[in-house]
């Protein structure tokens, strides 16, 4: 592509946010296919998702770099600033998300947040199965957060859909490749921005939070 070789090939996301990135992909087709016939692995995919989520949201603050919420979540001016700039074809050189990508995130982090959140308390309609804190809702609330759970995966669908199209879009028209970064950790930008890594202990910190979570969730709290 055009400009591909000028200047360096930098470091843009680190291990966690790349390896997060595509776990969650894969578990997400998963517990799609395993929703009607296995339902035993489609609860245990969920609990590794609902800690894959925490994390990347505890790392949203923890981590360096782009990774951090504060690198890619701007306000209305900055958003629509950069919506300005779409029809341009000069290639894209945000170091991380850009200011409308990043809300794309938040609103995919959120939107998985619901689905494995109402998972936890769903019921299905003859009340035989359900999540593991299905005791602590009526049937009625169960059978209700079944609906958003339903809801969630249909608007997870659809942002789904448009970030594979963002992503298209940025490699054919923008002539951006943001599919080769999220596997190799590296992008060529015109200089190096920089970007700071982490220390291991916030690392380990965040990865011992999220799997106590996934884990007490998947024992039902202990209640």
């Amino acid at each position: 592509m055009a400009g591909s070789e000028a200047g360096v090939r930098a470091r843009l996301w680190d291990a966690p946010v790349r390896i997060v990135h595509w776990l969650v992909v894969v578990l997400v087709a998963f517990s799609w296919w395993a929703s009607e016939d296995h339902l035993n692995w489609h609860r245990w995919s969920g609990y590794a998702i609902l800690g894959l989520v925490a994390f990347r949201i505890l790392w949203g603050f923890a981590g360096a770099g782009a990774a951090r919420f504060s690198s890619f979540v701007k306000g209305p001016g900055k958003v629509a600033a950069y919506v300005r700039t779409l029809p341009e074809r000069a290639p894209s050189n945000v170091p991380g998300h850009n200011p409308l990508g990043g809300w794309s995130v938040v609103a995919l982090l959120l939107v998985l947040a619901t689905q494995v959140g109402t998972g936890l308390f769903v019921v299905d309609i003859d009340g035989f199965e359900g999540g593991p804190l299905t005791h602590l809702v009526s049937f009625e609330t169960g059978r209700a957060l079944a609906e958003v759970h339903e809801l969630s995966f249909r608007i997870l669908q659809v942002l789904v859909a448009v970030h594979v199209l963002a992503v298209l879009f940025y490699l054919f028209y923008k002539r951006t490749n943001l599919i080769g970064p999220m596997i190799t950790g590296r992008r060529r930008f015109p200089q190096d921005p920089g970007l700071a890594g982490a220390p291991v202990w916030r690392l380990l910190v965040c990865i011992a939070l999220a799997a106590a979570l996934a884990y007490a969730a998947s024992k039902a709290f202990w209640t």
